[in-house]
């Protein structure tokens, strides 16, 4: 069991940044990839972005590529969303998970790839 408890969400005006955090408990974090959702009010949950268990692979959707990045400390069992040039496009709920297989099997755009979700965060962008 892994639990997942994410912060740094909030307003911010366009063009603003945000840090967001997810915190890991429980089971062993640096095994897994770890991804971030988004959801925004009447739209699915989509993919932002994805990291390899080690750090050091990293994609993103197309729609926040070149100013959102994704980082990991194992040793604080904590991975991060640093969004920058926010847009108000940006809101949404954002959710951290655990993926249940390697990253470089090229799955972790999918939901059904992630076994433990955080309870999500808000991020709201004024224009």
């Amino acid at each position: 069991q892994v639990h997942l408890i994410e912060s740094g969400g909030g307003l911010v005006q366009a063009g603003g940044s945000l840090k967001l955090s997810c915190a890991a408990s429980g089971r062993t974090f640096s095994w897994y990839t770890m991804g971030w959702f988004r959801q925004a009010p009447g739209k699915e949950r989509e993919f932002v972005g994805a990291i390899s268990w080690g750090g050091g692979s990293t994609d993103y959707a197309d729609s926040v590529k070149g100013r959102f990045t994704i980082s990991r400390d194992n040793a604080k069992n904590t991975v991060y969303l640093q969004m920058n040039s926010l847009k108000p496009e940006d809101t949404a709920v954002y959710y951290c998970a655990v993926g249940t297989s390697s990253y470089y099997r090229g799955r972790y755009y999918q939901e059904n790839e992630y076994a433990y979700w955080g309870q999500g965060t808000q991020v709201t962008v004024s224009s």
